[in-house]
């Protein structure tokens, strides 16, 4: 299973900006390894949800254009310091990975 996921929500003035730190090798499908000259099978997460207090909040997905470790980030109305903030991914292969945070001041 991947690394936990890095997750930071601070609110201030009714905006808090959420940046989610996702582990994953995020593999194409088109790169080759070097000792054996095969092509590594892709692997990537392919869906992704933020939930508040239960709530789902963003619902995305992603593809294998996006590099290793992605960062997802944005900026959101409505949520105050102590919310629950739960991010969980599913990957290509049938992984899924599932962790939380706490919105702070």
């Amino acid at each position: 299973m991947a690394d936990p996921m890095k997750i930071r929500a601070s609110a201030k003035d009714g905006i808090t900006e959420v940046k989610v730190l996702m582990s994953h090798e995020m593999e194409t499908g088109q790169r080759k390894d070097p000792a054996t000259g095969r092509t590594v099978p892709a692997h990537f997460i392919q869906t992704f949800v933020v939930s508040v207090n239960g709530k789902p909040l963003v619902d995305g997905q992603l593809n294998t254009s996006v590099s290793k470790n992605p960062l997802f980030a944005f900026k959101a109305r409505g949520l105050k310091a102590g919310d629950k903030l739960q991010v969980s991914w599913a990957d290509s292969n049938g992984e899924k990975r599932s962790d939380e945070a706490v919105v702070s001041n």
